[in-house]
Formats: C-alpha cells, sequence, structure tokens
C-alpha cells in the first residue's frame, strides 16, 4: 500500500498569498499551478490525486513541496536561468524609460515615441526598447479620454438621453446633432495627463474653441440636401437661427417633445398640424422613461 504523505504546513500568511496568485490574471501560468499544489498539499490531498487534479506528474508535486518546505514561497519562483548576461544595464533601461516619459523633439514630427524611433535615437534595438516598455508597462501608442464633471443634474440628463434611445416618441422627428473638431485650433479644457507606468496618456473629451468661424451643416438623409451656413459665434441663437433656414420636418409628423427634466425647447419650424405656432415653446411634455 502506497503510504500518503502529511499534510504540508503552510503558515495562514503564506497561504493568503498562494490564494491570491490563484485569484490574479497577471500571475504566470506555472506560478498559479505551483500555488495550487502547495494550496492543496497544505490541505492533505494526496500527491497522486495532486496531480491529476492540476494536470502534471507526481514528481512534479514532490519537487515544488520540497522547494516550498525549505524556501517557502521564494522557493516557488524561478531561478536565475544560465546564459548570456544582459548587454543593457539598469542605467540604460531607466534611461529608456526617462526618454519614453518625454516628448519627443519637435524636429522629429512626431507626438510620441514609437519603438524603431526611441531605439535609433538611444543606439539599441527595438526588441530592446519594446521589452523594456512591456516590464514597466508603457504604452506610448495609447490615449484615453477622462473628464470630470461638477454638474449636478449629469445623472438625469445622462438618463433622459438612454431614455431617448430606448423609448424614442411616436411619430417624431429626431435630429441627430454632431461636430468636427479635427479640423480646429483648440485646447483642452484640463492639462494633459502624461504618459506614466502602467497608465497612458489621458486628456478630456472636451475643449476650448480657437477657431475663426463657425459652420453649421445639415444633412438630409431622405434627399442629399445639404444647407450650410457660418457664423461668428457658436451659441444656441446661432444654432436656432441655422435651423429655421433647415429643410422643413417629416409632412404629419408633430414636433419633438422634451423629456421632463429638460427645460421648454423653442421650435423654430413645426410640422403641420402641430399646435405650436412657429418660433413659440413647445411645451408639451413626455414623463421619463420607466427604469
Amino acid at each position: 500500500m502506497m503510504n500518503t504523505a502529511a499534510a504540508l504546513a503552510v503558515s495562514p500568511g503564506e497561504l493568503d498569498e498562494l490564494r491570491a496568485w490563484l485569484r490574479s490574471s497577471l500571475v504566470p501560468a506555472g506560478l498559479a499551478q505551483r500555488a495550487r499544489i502547495i494550496t492543496l498539499a497544505a490541505q492533505g490531498v494526496p500527491n497522486t490525486e495532486i496531480a491529476e487534479l492540476v494536470g502534471c506528474s507526481r514528481q512534479t508535486v514532490i519537487t515544488w513541496r520540497k522547494r516550498f518546505a525549505s524556501r517557502g514561497v521564494d522557493g516557488l519562483r524561478d531561478r536565475p536561468r544560465p546564459g548570456r548576461p544582459p548587454r543593457v544595464d539598469t542605467h540604460k533601461r531607466l534611461e529608456i524609460v526617462a526618454a519614453t516619459l518625454s516628448p519627443p523633439p519637435t524636429t522629429r514630427g512626431v507626438t510620441h515615441w514609437s519603438s524603431r524611433l526611441l531605439a535609433a535615437e538611444l543606439g539599441v534595438s527595438n526588441f530592446t526598447v519594446a521589452r523594456v516598455w512591456r516590464e514597466y508597462n508603457l504604452k506610448p501608442w495609447q490615449i484615453q479620454t477622462f473628464k470630470f464633471s461638477t454638474d449636478p443634474e449629469l445623472d438625469a440628463k445622462i438618463h433622459d438621453v438612454v431614455g431617448l434611445y430606448l423609448h424614442p416618441p411616436e411619430r417624431a422627428v429626431v435630429l441627430c446633432v454632431d461636430e468636427k473638431s479635427q479640423i480646429q485650433a483648440l485646447d483642452r479644457t484640463q492639462p494633459t495627463l502624461p504618459l506614466r507606468p502602467g497608465s497612458p496618456e489621458r486628456r478630456t473629451h472636451d475643449y476650448v474653441r480657437h477657431g475663426t468661424t463657425t459652420l453649421f451643416a445639415a444633412l438630409e438623409v431622405a434627399t442629399g440636401k445639404v444647407t450650410d451656413r457660418c457664423f461668428d459665434r457658436h451659441r444656441h441663437t446661432q444654432f436656432l437661427a441655422f435651423c429655421s433656414r433647415s429643410p422643413a420636418p417629416i409632412p404629419g409628423v408633430s414636433c419633438t417633445s422634451c423629456w421632463t427634466t429638460t427645460p421648454p425647447i423653442t421650435i423654430p419650424r413645426c410640422a403641420p398640424g402641430c399646435s405650436n405656432t412657429p418660433g413659440s415653446t413647445c411645451t408639451s411634455r413626455r414623463p421619463r422613461p420607466a427604469g
């Protein structure tokens, strides 16, 4: 009869660390497998059964039990492997990190470093730069947006906009308004957060305009007709003035109603049969959708 190995002695602190390895998605698969072996061994599970549960040989289970018994949790990590010593020392690696966090010279004509551009600048291979970026979790090619709103009614407004898509009003004209910001000189409303290890560059999605004119253009999808007009300001009065020149709404369709949390809106031109006269204030209200 085969003798069953006794339960492995594991302290509560070591057991918590091993369980954290099992829950983590960043721990290598080999290290997570060793953590599971030791966790099962601490419960008194036989070596043969551990090997079947983990998917390894019985000798592998015995090896990692001995390594843990002699060196603890540190014994489960990989030992230094033989081979050629690295030619890029710590100073050079930190130089690569510092250069990545700094913007390229204006003569380069780019806003962020690529691995090949930075390698040519520092005299190393692009594989070395990519390896350092992976080690320090640097991703200069990524840009994220952020926004901190101080509007106390932000949740209600978001609820109304989403509700318009989920429960649109019956027989209503839907207007989609968007802007083209790529061709404008602009500043972000908050300073851009620079690239950092583990965090890409981040910027706000809104901005301050520095353009010389404001162009309003409307596309009528049914006919392909484009109506446009330029203004020197960008306010609601100019937008409403432009809407008064836009193509008429679909005949027989009532004017768009506003939601309960928004103030009354001015309808520049109502469809035939609507009780509101052109230029009046639309007082019809629709209840906010449930949910």
